[in-house]
């Protein structure tokens, strides 16, 4: 199989899933969707360099408790058109608002690194559209430790991804090459990520309209840590996961959500993993997300 029949048949959802887009002003949102539409929703969002074939994988596990919705973020994979801004206040309404038309409810977002700052901007945000939120392995900017992260060395690329133009020029056509030094570094275990997810990340960045709106998103941190650092009660039930990989402590990421407001806080830490939470551990990915929707669902009772 080449290469680009390889990153096309990863894209695919499982046999009981259906893909297909839902309007949103000018956009187009690509969704794969399993599950009952009269259960709770689960939105689950990607991070950069991935799209939502990140999680076709635990689409069938998932899909037995909840209505399960994974997008291609606005721009990226299938997903068409350009969003007006690339703040994650912004993509996160836009999600949202997709999740909605396709019928979700009682809806528990949950992504990872850029996917992650989103799911906690629909908490921030967006609060009384959702029943809970669950950032993974991400820093959220404007909030602890933001600062100390960004001026850590192994961070360069955020800084890089947010110059104009020169990143666009310099990965086209490099892509898979570029995408696969972070799928490494990141990961617990770099084997964990089979040829042809990596083929399908880097497909979904193929146009470059694609490749420009994931660099938008590191161009849009300097507006999101303004708005975030701004304290305000955010009562919505939030999870923090991180893996243990890293190396990175939790507590202060802990300290850094509590100090915007955030106040019902819960955290894991996936042993054994990098970033890639659904792929490296899916068992661990799929119990944590059922744990805490028992969790939001009784504080809501």
């Amino acid at each position: 199989m080449s290469p680009t029949s390889a990153a096309l048949a990863a894209q695919q959802p499982s046999p009981s899933a259906k893909a297909f887009a839902i309007p949103v002003d000018t956009l187009s949102i690509a969704l794969s969707v399993a599950g009952d539409p009269s259960r709770p929703a689960l939105l689950l969002l990607h991070g950069w360099p991935h799209s939502r074939a990140l999680f076709h994988g635990v689409l069938d596990e998932l899909s037995g408790d909840f209505f399960v919705l994974a997008p291609d973020l606005p721009g990226i994979g299938d997903s068409r058109g350009a969003p007006a801004a690339s703040d994650k206040a912004t993509l996160a309404h836009i999600l949202l608002t997709a999740a909605e038309r396709a019928g979700a409810k009682d809806i528990i977002v949950a992504g990872l690194d850029i996917g992650g700052m989103t799911a906690f901007a629909t908490a921030r945000d967006h609060g009384k559209r959702i029943a809970g939120a669950v950032v993974m392995n991400t820093v959220i900017p404007g909030v602890e430790p933001w600062k100390q992260l960004i001026s850590d060395p192994q961070v360069w690329h955020f800084a890089f991804h947010g110059l104009p133009d020169l990143p666009e020029a310099l990965v086209h056509g490099r892509k898979r090459l570029y995408f696969d030094y972070f799928h490494d570094f990141l990961a617990g275990n770099p084997a964990r990520i089979p040829r042809d997810l990596r083929d399908a990340f880097a497909h979904a960045y193929m146009r470059p309209e694609a490749l420009k709106a994931g660099f938008d998103w590191y161009r849009a941190f300097e507006a999101d840590a303004r708005h975030n650092a701004e304290r305000k009660r955010i009562d919505t039930p939030l999870l923090y996961v991180r893996g243990d990989a890293g190396g990175r402590s939790l507590q202060p990421y802990l300290d850094g959500l509590k100090a915007v407001g955030v106040e019902n806080l819960g955290s894991r830490v996936v042993a054994d993993c990098g970033e890639l939470i659904p792929v490296e551990k899916p068992v661990e990915f799929t119990g944590l997300l059922k744990d805490f929707a028992a969790l939001a669902a009784s504080a809501a009772s």
